[in-house]
C-alpha cells in the first residue's frame, strides 16, 4: 500500500514538474543579467524597471483589461440567459441548437477569425476595440453555456415546479432559485471567459485593425524579434498576477461555504 501512495506521489509530481518547470525557468531568466545569452551572468531588476518604463506595454495591458472585463461580463450574462433557456424549454430546433453550441468549441481559432474578417469587412465594419469586443464575445459564449448548463442539469427539477405552485413567476425562479445556486459556475466561467480573452491570440490577430494594440499582440510581436529578458520579466508578472487572482478566488469562495 505504502509502495502504491508513493508510486502515485511520484508520478503526480513529475507531471506538475512538467506543467511548472518551464515557468519556474522563464521566471529565473527574468532575473539574468545576460541580454540574449542562456548564460548565468548575475542577478538583476533592470528588465523589469525597462518593462514598466514602456508606455506602449501599459496601452496594450489597459486595453486587454477593458476587452477582457467587458467580454467576460457580455458572455457571461448572454451564456446564461442561453443555457437557462436550453434548460427550461423545448422548442423547434432545440437538438440543433445545442450541437452548435459544441461545435463552436470545437473549431480552430483561425476558422472563427478568418470568418469574422470576413464578416467585418463585409458589413464594411471598422477594425478596432468592437470588432476585437464582438469577437471575444461571440467564442466565449458557448464556454459559458456549457459550464452554465453542466451546472443547471445536477439542480432538482422539483424545486421549481414548488416555486410555480407557490405562485413564483419565471423571473421570481430565475432571481431566487437559479441566480443563487447559478453562482459558483458563473464565477468560474467569468474567470474562464476573461483568461480566454486576455489569453488569446489567432482571432485577435484577424480582428482588432492596425489602431488598436492588445497584450497577447503586443507579446507575439515581441517575441517574433527574439526572446529577451523583458519578454521574461513581462511573462513573470502576467503570470504572478493570475496566481493572485486565483487564490483570492479561492479563498472568497470558501468563506461563502
Amino acid at each position: 500500500m505504502k509502495i502504491t501512495k508513493a508510486v502515485s506521489r511520484t508520478y503526480l509530481g513529475l507531471i506538475y514538474l512538467f506543467f511548472y518547470l518551464p515557468i519556474i525557468v522563464l521566471i529565473i531568466y527574468s532575473f539574468n543579467a545576460a541580454h540574449y545569452s542562456l548564460i548565468w551572468e548575475g542577478f538583476t531588476f533592470k528588465w523589469y524597471h525597462q518593462l514598466f518604463a514602456d508606455e506602449d506595454l501599459w496601452v496594450a495591458a489597459y486595453h486587454s483589461l477593458m476587452l477582457g472585463l467587458s467580454a467576460a461580463t457580455s458572455s457571461t450574462l448572454i451564456g446564461l440567459i442561453s443555457a437557462v433557456c436550453l434548460y427550461r424549454y423545448r422548442f423547434f430546433g432545440w437538438h440543433f441548437l445545442q450541437t452548435l453550441v459544441f461545435v463552436l468549441i470545437l473549431s480552430p481559432d483561425i476558422i472563427m477569425g478568418a470568418a469574422l474578417l470576413i464578416l467585418f469587412t463585409f458589413a464594411n465594419f471598422q477594425l478596432g476595440f468592437i470588432s476585437l469586443l464582438l469577437a471575444h464575445i461571440s467564442f466565449c459564449i458557448p464556454f459559458v453555456i456549457v459550464t452554465a448548463y453542466s451546472r443547471l442539469v445536477s439542480f432538482d427539477k422539483n424545486i421549481f415546479e414548488a416555486a410555480k405552485d407557490l405562485g413564483a413567476s419565471e423571473w421570481l425562479i430565475f432571481r431566487n432559485i437559479i441566480l443563487p445556486l447559478m453562482w459558483p459556475a458563473l464565477f468560474a466561467s467569468w474567470l474562464l471567459t476573461f483568461t480566454l480573452s486576455l489569453d488569446d491570440v489567432i482571432i485577435s490577430y484577424f480582428v482588432s485593425g492596425p489602431e488598436f494594440q492588445v497584450l497577447s499582440l503586443y507579446i507575439y510581436s515581441l517575441v517574433r524579434s527574439g526572446i529577451t529578458p523583458e519578454i521574461n520579466a513581462l511573462c513573470t508578472v502576467i503570470f504572478s498576477l493570475t496566481l493572485i487572482f486565483i487564490v483570492l478566488a479561492q479563498l472568497s469562495l470558501k468563506k461563502e461555504n
